[in-house]
């Protein structure tokens, strides 16, 4: 056991690694009479062993120099190593590479080392035979641990896959992994068969983002993937990806998603979110209405955004969005788009269009002239608009009740004449910070101090320099100190602890009023407005005084 330079730490530590089968070949080849063959000998791995040696004993330490730590590129390679090839680990002392559990789970994924399960994936003729470890997949979730230890768990080393190709289930337990603290144990069945529907971008992406969470212990979730990795952590139990994904849509959350997230809102059961999605959808109802993410939705989710009695929008865009979400059902039917056809697909959905509270204007140009409705239809609208007998409509006459803007003033008192406000093409410019999401419709603005005077208003919203809206319009001022509104064309959404900049430069009577005795913090229902100086004030506006005395908002 003692090598000829003394060391027998190699030799120590295999015989205090020996399994009691040992015992009993030791015992058979005892000595007939020697008093341990009559004896129950101890189980080797407990016996104690010295050793001696003259020359100088060495530590552990210099025997068995320390590896350096993995770096983080060093693991993301091993890990694109294991994607690519079934690995297993030729270093016999590979842990001593990777300082947390972390990473030493993830050089497990796709490695044959210590596999006590395998996933064979693919049709016949093109299959390919994974590995896995039960307990890291159990331990990731409970569909899994329910599958390898619940009390009816198959005692099956092999677990067939047919419906999903080898590459994509292996980026599914990958990216398992890799997502969700447990999502990873969605993959069993991975039922890719749910998850294969029109509603995901990619089952493939989907799988990828399974299983990297159980052996990687990390949560990266994109735009493109969001929904169907939150769809994965629902069906298969898993609380945290759940949550981080909820977290993100609500973040993320915009017009141009809302619709489509709303549309999930049953499937995800998650209240919080669909609210989310309302309050998004009824501020900002035209661009929701006109985003690509509206013709994707069902007819259900149609028919709710057309019963909305908050919707802000007019109700041409709103029969404008029924046609083009018409047309986009005709094509995921496989019917023509012809006009019989998208009035076929709409159904009684289309009395839900409030087509009489129109302007006449739109009716005339636009609804009565689009082909949807029949010949009696238009002409009892055009009479509903015309005759003092009105005839009776299926469609819904009465006007949506919309949204009721909000207003934060900022100023306790204003001035005016000894210290007139002067324009002359410069900024007023102040920068504000909300704590919860709210939707900019406008600004209040003073007028004239000299009596009635038309302005010119160039209103403008950034964050971080980048503008967000911008509009150029005009108001009257009747000479009061009243403040008067100028309307961005769409409102803004304004997301919470983040310094938004407000800025107008006006063009008119250069004696106006102007706002004093300005709060730093301001109340407003259910929602705290702060502001502070911006840079980009040229002409004296500030926090204590001067022009923009108020925010139009929904909330």
């Amino acid at each position: 056991m003692v090598d000829a330079k003394g060391r027998n730490m190699k030799c120590l530590t295999f015989l205090l690694m020996l399994p009691e089968s040992v015992k009993s070949k030791s015992s058979k080849g005892s000595k007939k009479g020697s008093p341990s063959s009559s004896s129950k000998l101890p189980p080797v791995c407990y016996e104690i062993i010295t050793l001696k040696t003259k020359k100088k004993k060495k530590m552990a330490a210099e025997i068995f120099p320390t590896m350096k730590p993995a770096s983080a590129t060093t693991v993301q390679q091993y890990q694109q190593q294991n994607l690519n090839n079934n690995n297993t680990i030729q270093c016999c002392n590979w842990q001593g590479l990777y300082s947390t559990i972390r990473e030493r789970n993830s050089v497990m994924f796709n490695n044959e080392l210590m596999a006590d399960v395998h996933f064979v994936v693919g049709q016949s003729g093109g299959t390919q035979r994974l590995p896995g470890h039960k307990y890291v997949l159990a331990v990731g979730s409970s569909v899994f641990h329910a599958m390898f230890y619940g009390e009816l768990a198959e005692d099956n080393d092999e677990i067939r896959i047919p419906d999903v190709e080898p590459p994509a289930f292996l980026a599914m337990l990958k990216l398992f992994s890799y997502y969700c603290f447990q999502l990873s144990a969605g993959v069993k069945k991975i039922v890719l068969s749910d998850l294969s529907t029109p509603l995901w971008t990619s089952s493939k992406r989907l799988i990828d983002y399974i299983d990297m969470y159980i052996y990687c212990d990390e949560i990266d979730l994109s735009a493109d993937t969001v929904l169907a990795t939150l769809y994965a952590a629902k069906k298969y139990i898993v609380p945290h990806l759940a949550r981080a994904c909820v977290n993100f849509l609500e973040t993320s959350l915009s017009a141009k998603n809302a619709c489509i997230l709303l549309s999930q809102s049953c499937l995800f059961e998650e209240p919080d979110l669909t609210q989310r999605c309302w309050e998004v959808i009824d501020a900002q109802a035209e661009l929701a209405l006109k985003s690509e993410g509206f013709c994707d939705i069902d007819a259900q989710t149609l028919e709710s955004i057309l019963r909305r009695e908050t919707l802000n929008a007019k109700e041409i865009v709103v029969f404008e969005a029924a046609l083009s979400w018409a047309d986009a059902e005709c094509q995921r039917r496989e019917m023509n788009t012809s006009i019989d056809n998208k009035r076929k697909v709409l159904g009684q959905s289309v009395y839900l269009i409030r087509i009489p509270t129109m302007g006449l204007d739109d009716f005339a140009n636009g609804a009565a002239q689009s082909g949807v409705l029949t010949l009696n239809e238009t002409n009892d609208i055009f009479l509903w608009y015309t005759a003092a007998k009105k005839p009776e409509l299926q469609f819904v006459s009465q006007p949506r009740k919309g949204l009721t803007p909000q207003k934060c003033h900022r100023f306790q008192s204003c001035a005016y004449r000894s210290n007139q406000w002067r324009y002359r093409g410069r900024c007023d410019s102040i920068q504000f910070a909300v704590d919860k999401r709210v939707f900019i419709a406008g600004f209040g603005l003073y007028g004239s101090s000299c009596g009635s005077a038309e302005y010119t208003a160039k209103i403008e919203l950034k964050r971080q320099g980048v503008v967000l809206g911008t509009n150029l319009s005009k108001y009257f001022s009747d000479g009061s100190s009243n403040t008067f509104p100028a309307w961005f064309e769409y409102p803004v959404q304004i997301e919470p602890d983040t310094f938004y900049t407000a800025s107008v430069v006006l063009d008119g009577n250069e004696l106006s009023y102007f706002g004093q005795e300005g709060m730093t913090e301001v109340q407003c229902g259910k929602v705290t407005f702060q502001f502070q100086c911006s840079s980009d004030s040229t002409n004296g506006t500030g926090v204590q005084g001067g022009q923009i005395p108020e925010l139009v908002f929904y909330a």
